[in-house]
């Protein structure tokens, strides 16, 4: 079975983190639907030094969601070592992930995120002093470039190795890029080429195809990310046509509404149904892309503010339209 360090896991599929998205409850539910294994939304080690509340709260992990890894971003290599040690006493995590590879705007001028990849003596320093303050496998996240024209990521990934990592992940992307045009495989082989450790291809995992091909080609390991938002679904693809098994049928209106239930119910027991709700209402329209005939559904269901209202939409919705309202 594919691993990192000593940590195995079921297969080389695993969802990759994304803030906002990936919170406790989408992550049982896609290691429940055929993720390998998750990540916690991108948490701030400095953030974690100065003991935010709201913070702290996006480490709960829960049993049914390990292997799960914590992802921490900064600056610093004293602060992210650190936020490090925090974030595993308080998540307990099975491995930790640096993300140098954000291409946002509010994180890059900060000089954290894919910032660091025009800095690789930073870089070094910050991944060298993470690992020495941690005792679990070590993961960084980084792009092909920065610039348009940029391709460091081979440099990149033989650094990251040198200062310790125990696996890397790579999107096929520059900064500069953010998530226009197409992932470059190419780029995430030419670093699987370049160093000894396991590498996750990350960028454009939307289906068996380009899952199978960064496999193909040599990667470890492949990361879903946009793929899966209001598609927990696609693990299921991914694990069967890795298997060489006929690949499930797409879920029908009444097998989308089950998994928005499970997300929204988990989702309301974690979080409060105050807070939950209005941070569903994304993942509800996610959902909702490409069945037939949701359109007039979607702002109802952009003002739901709890679980009951939630519950009686779908079941107005799939009167309406049936089950046979195929996922698109």
């Amino acid at each position: 079975m594919p691993a990192i360090a000593d940590l195995s896991f079921d297969s080389p599929f695993l969802l990759a983190p994304m803030a906002g998205v990936t919170d406790s409850a989408f992550r049982s539910l896609c290691r429940r639907m055929g993720a390998a294994g998750t990540y916690t939304e991108m948490i701030s080690a400095k953030a974690l030094l100065f003991g935010d509340k709201k913070t702290a709260a996006l480490l709960e992990i829960h049993p049914e969601e390990r292997p799960c890894g914590v992802q921490i971003f900064g600056s610093e290599p004293e602060i992210c070592a650190q936020g490090a040690q925090i974030a595993l006493e308080l998540s307990h995590a099975d491995f930790l992930d640096i993300n140098m590879g954000c291409p946002a705007p509010k994180i890059v001028n900060n000089g954290e995120g894919s910032a660091l990849m025009q800095d690789l003596p930073r870089a070094a320093k910050i991944i060298a002093a993470v690992r020495q303050a941690i005792d679990v496998p070590l993961t960084v996240k980084f792009r092909k470039g920065y610039e348009a024209e940029d391709d460091n990521c081979a440099e990149f990934g033989r650094m990251a190795e040198s200062c310790g990592a125990d696996a890397l992940c790579v999107h096929g992307r520059t900064r500069r890029q953010m998530y226009g045009g197409q992932s470059d495989l190419q780029a995430v082989l030419r670093v699987k080429e370049a160093v000894n450790v396991p590498v996750i291809a990350s960028g454009d995992i939307f289906g068996p195809e380009q899952a199978l091909a960064a496999l193909r080609g040599g990667a470890d390991f492949a990361a879903a990310a946009r793929g899966a938002q209001g598609n927990p679904f696609l693990f299921s693809q991914l694990l069967a046509a890795w298997r060489g098994e006929p690949l499930p049928a797409p879920p029908g209106l009444a097998g989308v509404i089950a998994a928005m239930d499970e997300q929204l119910t988990l989702m309301c027991r974690r979080k409060g149904e105050a807070r939950a709700m209005p941070e569903a209402r994304k993942h509800i329209l996610w959902y909702l892309k490409g069945i037939r005939g949701a359109k007039p559904f979607k702002r109802k269901f952009s003002a739901v503010c709890t679980l009951a209202e939630f519950r009686a939409l779908c079941g107005e919705m799939l009167e309406r339209l049936g089950d046979q309202a195929a996922v698109g």
